[in-house]
C-alpha cells in the first residue's frame, strides 16, 4: 500500500530549502564581526599574554591581523562546507540555557544527526578543533603553521562573542530589523572604535576549550534582546539610518559592544595560552 503524502509536505520542503539557501548565501557579515573588529580583537589579545608567550605573538601581530579574517574568506570560497562553522543558532534548541543541546559532539550527533547540527551551526566544536590543532603545531615546533592557526583560531573565538552568531535572527529580519547585525557588529566599530575604552583581562588557562566556547556563545546570546531594543529605540522617529541613529545606537548599545570585544580579546589570548600550555610549554621563537 502506498503511503499518502502529507498535504503540507511540499510547503515544508520548500520552506526548508529556502532556509538552507538563506543560510549558505547570506553575506559574510551575517556570521561575524566586521574585519576591523576582528583585527581589533586579535591585536588587543596579544596584550593579554604573559611574558613567556607574548614575544612570539608580538612579533607576529601584523601577520595575525592580516589573517584573522581568513575564516571569513573561507565562507566566500566554500559557503556550503564552511558557513556552519561560524555560528551556533542556540534558539533552535529550545529556551535558555538550551540544555537540549549536548556539548559533547558525539552525543549531540547521536541525538540530532549531522544535518540538524550543521544547519544550526558548529562554532564551539570548530573552536575546540582549532585549539587542538594549534596545540599540535606548538608541540611539533611548526611555527609557520602555528601562527596561521593562531590567526584562524582568533577569528573563530571572536565570532563566538558576537550575539548575532548565536541566533536564527542573525540578520534581524525575523524581528523586522534587517541589517541590525551589520550595524552593531561592523558599522559601530568602524565609526567609534577610536573611542573604545577596551580593557581585556589577562589571559588564563582554559580547562575545556570547547565547553568554554559554548559558554561564550551562551553569554553573547544573552545580550541579543538588549541590542535589538537599542536598535528600535535608536531608529524611533527617524526615516533612515542617519548619523543621529548611529549616535543613539552607540549610546544605548556601545557598552555591550565594548564588553563583547574586550571579552573576545581576553578569550583569544586565553585560547593561545591554553594551546601553548597543553603543548608542554615549548620555547617559542621571538619572530
Amino acid at each position: 500500500m502506498s503511503r499518502r503524502r502529507h498535504p503540507a509536505a511540499p510547503r515544508l520542503l520548500a520552506f526548508a530549502l529556502l532556509l538552507w539557501a538563506a543560510t549558505v548565501m547570506a553575506p559574510v557579515s551575517a556570521w561575524a564581526w566586521g574585519p576591523n573588529a576582528q583585527r581589533l580583537i586579535a591585536s588587543r589579545a596579544v596584550e593579554t599574554l604573559s611574558p613567556d608567550v607574548r614575544p612570539f605573538f608580538e612579533a607576529n601581530r601584523e601577520f595575525i591581523g592580516r589573517h584573522v579574517t581568513d575564516p571569513l574568506t573561507a565562507i566566500q570560497a566554500s559557503p556550503r562546507t564552511e558557513a556552519h562553522n561560524h555560528m551556533l543558532y542556540l534558539d533552535t534548541y529550545g529556551k535558555f540555557p538550551f540544555d537540549a543541546l549536548p556539548r559533547n559532539y558525539r552525543a549531540a550527533l547521536a541525538k540530532f544527526g549531522r544535518a540538524r547540527l550543521e544547519s544550526s551551526g558548529l562554532l564551539p566544536w570548530q573552536i575546540g578543533l582549532f585549539s587542538e590543532r594549534l596545540t599540535e603545531a606548538f608541540r611539533a615546533g611548526n611555527w609557520e603553521q602555528a601562527r596561521i592557526l593562531a590567526a584562524a583560531l582568533a577569528g573563530y573565538v571572536a565570532q563566538a562573542h558576537d550575539p548575532f552568531n548565536t541566533t536564527e535572527n542573525f540578520d534581524g529580519r525575523l524581528s523586522g530589523q534587517p541589517g541590525v547585525s551589520l550595524r552593531f557588529s561592523s558599522t559601530l566599530v568602524d565609526r567609534y572604535s577610536l573611542f573604545f575604552p577596551m580593557r581585556p583581562n589577562d589571559a588564563v588557562f582554559l580547562s575545556d576549550p570547547t565547553d568554554h566556547a559554548f559558554e561564550n556563545c551562551l553569554n553573547a546570546h544573552s545580550w541579543l534582546e538588549n541590542i535589538l531594543l537599542a536598535d528600535r529605540r535608536a531608529r524611533s522617529g527617524l526615516g533612515d539610518y542617519t548619523d543621529d541613529y548611529y549616535d543613539r545606537f552607540y549610546n544605548q548599545a556601545g557598552a555591550t559592544l565594548i564588553r563583547q570585544l574586550s571579552d573576545a580579546a581576553t578569550d583569544v589570548g586565553s585560547y593561545w595560552l591554553t594551546s601553548w600550555i597543553n603543548a608542554g610549554r615549548p620555547a617559542l621563537p621571538r619572530q
